[in-house]
């Protein structure tokens, strides 16, 4: 190759390298002039910020190695603003479709990058939301979509309390027993002794509540041992004197006399209000006493019995009686 070709392969190198030089130049300009947007409104509007950084990152990969210092500025920026738009979204009081939105792009966000504490911060965003939502479907008695919203809520957080026990509070609505007994107990085993007792009073009443009345329906429909079974289920959470009178009056409708009369006493130690209060175990035990043969004994309790809507039924259980 003589010198001539040479000089001019040469000429035609330095022209192409400056070309490049000056192209790489000027994309890295473009690369620090996004930058620069995105650092002047990086406290006063958040998306017009995430806007500029992301360009940064896009025009950084193109350009390459001279822009990566640029690109890793923004890289460390961006999960928090994510993270700050989604907290804005719940400050603005927007829809909780909106709030779940922008948590959902920050946890993409904060996985893209490779950003522990952004994908943390933004799970409890989204917590926050869910919970939001549940609870406003709750309230307006939209059942099936509030367990949805709940258990979207505990697929992030498993050990979200709140949630389960809303979820038990739903159960109850839609009488649904097996769920709602699974769920509360679920909700008091995450409780914490000594911590968490009076939320666990709380929850435990209301369990004992729901499960007493279902048994003292299935009394009044005479279905005696499905009755049983949901009295000893609210046993479970706790002792309760109405509860006590309601297995004294099972029990005596199934002539277990013996249980009637235990049942029918253990409410009278408990009752600690007047004569009349205490009416409706003395008539139980009247009935438990009666059934075993011991007259004289139930001649008494139907006279301690006599008040309110059991003094009628006393007296006449007296005059068949023959009490004295």
């Amino acid at each position: 190759m003589n010198e001539k070709i040479m000089r001019k392969l040469a000429g035609t190198f330095l022209v192409a390298f400056a070309a490049v030089w000056m192209l790489n130049g000027q994309e890295r300009n473009d690369v620090i002039k996004f930058y620069n947007e995105g650092a002047k409104v990086l406290q006063t509007d958040v998306p017009a910020a995430i806007a500029a950084f992301e360009n940064v990152v896009t025009l950084s990969e193109k350009v390459g190695e001279s822009a990566n210092d640029l690109k890793a500025k923004a890289v460390q920026v961006l999960p928090g603003l994510y993270v700050r738009a989604a907290n804005n979204a719940i400050k603005e009081n927007k829809s909780t479709a909106e709030i779940i939105k922008a948590a959902k792009m920050a946890t993409a966000a904060a996985e893209k990058y490779n950003n522990a504490a952004g994908k943390d911060n933004a799970s409890k965003i989204m917590v926050q939301a869910y919970n939001k939502m549940g609870t406003e479907l709750f309230t307006q008695k939209d059942y099936d979509n509030a367990l949805l919203a709940f258990d979207s809520l505990l697929a992030i957080n498993p050990d979200y309390s709140n949630a389960i026990y809303n979820k038990a509070l739903i159960y109850r609505s839609q009488n649904n027993s097996a769920a709602f007994e699974e769920t509360i107990d679920m909700f008091l085993g995450k409780l914490e002794a000594g911590k968490d007792d009076q939320i666990s009073k709380q929850a435990s009443t209301l369990a004992l509540e729901y499960f007493r009345a279902e048994g003292s329906q299935a009394s009044q429909a005479e279905k005696l041992d499905e009755a049983i079974e949901l009295l000893t289920k609210a046993a479970k959470y706790g002792e309760d004197k109405d509860l006590f009178y309601f297995f004294a009056d099972v029990y005596n409708k199934k002539k277990s006399f013996d249980s009637g009369i235990e049942y029918a006493r253990k409410g009278l130690a408990l009752e600690t209000g007047a004569a009349d209060a205490k009416a409706k175990f003395y008539f139980q035990l009247g009935l438990g006493q009666e059934g075993k043969g011991q007259t004289a004994e139930a001649c008494a309790s139907f006279k301690s019995a006599m008040f309110g809507p059991f003094a009628e039924p006393s007296k006449a259980k007296r005059t068949n009686l023959k009490c004295q």
